[in-house]
């Protein structure tokens, strides 16, 4: 129990490490009252440019990453069997994403974990998470809306994560499981998104 404890609050500290709200900062710009609003490297493209907004995403894409490495290492060193191993990987992966959407550094008001749930997927199954890139960026080239994008990303997630497990790639049915917690806290922070489009307010992306 004290493993699963100890990922837990690893993985929710290093998610909820704000890196748009710092950049922004350091940019002398509060990235919460600017463009969309939105705490994350999608607003920062678009307000600051890619020089900027690329690096966001590759920090929040680590933050991910590393909560998994991390949560599988105290796995291996607590000596958990492989399941429980699976178990450790997505507490990590699911509190570094609710770490970054909901940072206490923040009033528990951050990004939408788009990027974080990438990394998160690449330290669990590289291929879920190339199938996930791919989907998204088809999906951003077709319409050009982010939030398209990110939600349809998501909804691809659960579905290659069940196609690996018949396919035994994965150990074991929890990774899957993980994909449909993932996959709806990502939807649950687009709802407003989900909203604006269905009321055609939703804006396209473009960068200033």
């Amino acid at each position: 129990m004290l493993c699963f404890v100890s990922v837990g609050l690893i993985a929710y500290c290093l998610g909820s490490f704000p890196t748009a709200y710092v950049v922004g900062r350091v940019r002398g710009i509060d990235i919460r009252k600017v463009g969309s609003g939105n705490v994350g490297a999608t607003n920062v493209t678009r307000v600051l440019g890619k020089r900027v907004g690329y690096p966001v995403f590759l920090v929040d894409f680590c933050k991910g990453l590393v909560a998994v490495l991390l949560a599988e290492a105290i796995a291996r060193r607590c000596g958990l069997n492989p399941m429980a191993t699976d178990v450790c990987a997505a507490l990590g992966g699911i509190f570094s994403v609710v770490g970054h959407s909901y940072p206490v550094w923040l009033g528990f008001k951050g990004g939408k974990g788009v990027a974080t749930s990438l990394g998160v997927i690449f330290g669990i199954s590289w291929i879920a998470a190339l199938i996930m890139g791919a989907v998204w960026i088809v999906l951003f080239k077709i319409t050009r809306y982010v939030s398209v994008a990110s939600v349809g990303a998501a909804l691809a997630l659960p579905l290659a994560m069940i196609a690996l497990y018949f396919l035994r790639t994965l150990q074991s049915p929890v990774l899957f499981y993980f994909s449909l917690c993932l996959a709806a806290i990502v939807i649950i922070r687009h709802r407003s998104n989900l909203s604006r489009l269905i009321d055609g307010t939703e804006p396209r992306f473009t960068r200033k």
